[in-house]
C-alpha cells in the first residue's frame, strides 16, 4: 500500500510542477502567494515536505485549477482539453 501512495503522491506533485510551468510561475512566485519561502516551495515540489489538504487547495487556486486537474492520472492533459473545448 505504501508504494501505491508514493506513486500517486509523486504524480500529483509532478501535476503541481506542470501546472506551474504551465502557467509560467516560478516557484518564487508560487512561495510568495502562499507565504513561504522559495526553498520551501521547493521542497513541496520535490516531494520532501508534506502539504496540509488547506495548502494543496491554495495551491490549487494559484494555479487556477480545479483538484481535479491535480489529481488526475491524465494530469495538465485533462486541464488542457477543458481550455481547448471551452468557447
Amino acid at each position: 500500500m505504501g508504494a501505491l501512495s508514493n506513486l500517486r503522491t509523486r504524480a500529483i506533485i509532478s501535476n503541481i510542477r506542470k501546472m506551474r510551468e504551465y502557467r509560467n510561475y516560478t516557484q518564487d512566485y508560487l512561495a510568495a502567494k502562499l507565504k513561504i519561502s522559495q526553498n520551501a516551495y521547493s521542497k513541496i515540489e520535490l516531494g520532501y515536505s508534506k502539504i496540509t489538504l488547506n495548502r494543496f487547495i491554495e495551491i490549487a487556486e494559484i494555479l487556477e485549477v480545479e483538484l481535479i486537474d491535480l489529481i488526475s492520472n491524465r494530469g495538465i492533459e485533462s486541464f488542457q482539453l477543458k481550455i481547448s473545448s471551452n468557447p
